[in-house]
């Protein structure tokens, strides 16, 4: 399998889980216009699977160090298969909080609260992990600084938010489902990292323990136990959505080619981000992997106002608060990165 050894490289792969992460929101704004969450992140789940399982039938499979896919599947333990199906169910629940929070409130609101949120509880889940495993390379006081200066940026993001011109157009109520939506996604998604990382040697991938997986193995895992959890999540979802009437279930075949593969788009983004997270996990760590990645607040910040126009007419104290929140997440990642070098 394809195992990458230099540092920087690490870091470079961890800025395209960044932009990865931060940007796959923006299929589901361009389906929402004629296409519900529901049926979006079905499609989503399926393009998911398909990518990992193509990245593990290539680099997955091709390459002189490690165990290949199929090798490396057929041993691991039941243990490490009970991590990746727990991490990928964790995920899936998450996930959808998120997506339903995104359609309440957006992608300058969801992304920063939720996965804001994530980041500083996932981090903190990573680094038991890796203390555990005797794998810490991390300086966790510089990673805490950064990890510090990020959620500051949440929160300046926050203050923002509540003053942006035309949230009236949204309910109060809906406004607060929204935001809580997001704070709940960003509790429940900061585990699932935690549970894939015990499932993997993050000494070497090269010479992994016997019963423990590579990253390729984890991504398929993972994205199928999302896939399986779906049977039971997808129908509660169209049953009881979070915005709007119930739909039926039927209604998801009457979607057009373009729209299922927009969704699907979707699921492949995120996917190549998890993917390339466990990957640059070997060499980086999986808290400065993980930390990095969820820089992803910024870009679907970065996607909310210039691209939706999501804060179009707001005062020119909001600018100037975006402006902060941009600034201080650069510092932190900045940090965040030289904590793992």
């Amino acid at each position: 399998m394809v195992i990458v050894h230099n540092y920087a490289l690490a870091v470079i792969l961890c800025f395209v889980i960044m932009l990865c992460w931060g940007s796959w929101g923006n299929t589901q704004k361009a389906a929402s216009k004629s296409w519900r969450y529901e049926f979006f992140y079905c499609d989503y789940v399926v393009g998911m699977v398909v990518f990992a399982l193509l990245l593990a039938l290539t680099l997955g499979t091709f390459g002189s160090e490690g165990r290949s896919f199929f090798t490396d599947l057929a041993q691991a333990s039941w243990a490490s298969i009970g991590f990746l199906v727990l991490g990928g169910v964790i995920f899936n629940a998450s996930n959808i909080l998120l997506s339903a929070s995104t359609s309440i409130a957006g992608m300058s609101v969801a992304f920063p609260l939720g996965c804001g949120l994530a980041l500083v509880l996932g981090v903190i889940n990573n680094l038991r992990v890796e203390a555990a495993q005797g794998a810490l390379q991390s300086n966790v006081t510089l990673l805490a600084i950064g990890v510090a200066l990020v959620v500051v940026a949440v929160i300046i993001n926050g203050i923002a938010s509540g003053k942006k011109a035309g949230s009236s157009e949204i309910s109060k109520a809906d406004q607060r489902k929204g935001i809580i939506l997001a704070l709940v996604a960003g509790i429940v998604m900061s585990f699932f990292s935690s549970f894939v990382m015990r499932a993997m040697d993050l000494n070497d991938f090269a010479n992994m323990e016997a019963g423990k997986v590579g990253p390729y193995t984890a991504i398929v895992v993972f994205s199928l136990a999302v896939l399986v959890s779906h049977f039971a999540f997808g129908p509660l979802m169209m049953a009881k959505p979070f915005v709007g009437e119930p739909v039926k279930p039927a209604d998801y075949l009457k979607g057009s080619a373009k729209t299922h593969l927009v969704g699907m788009l979707g699921g492949m983004i995120w996917c190549l981000g998890t993917a390339l997270s466990y990957i640059a996990a070997g060499r980086a760590g999986a808290s400065v992997s993980y930390a990095l990645g969820q820089g992803a607040p910024m870009v679907a910040a970065i996607w909310g106002i210039f691209i939706w126009k999501e804060f179009k007419g707001s005062k020119k104290s909001v600018y100037g608060l975006l402006a902060a929140m941009f600034c201080f997440f650069i510092v932190g990642l900045g940090l965040i990165v030289m904590a793992g070098n």
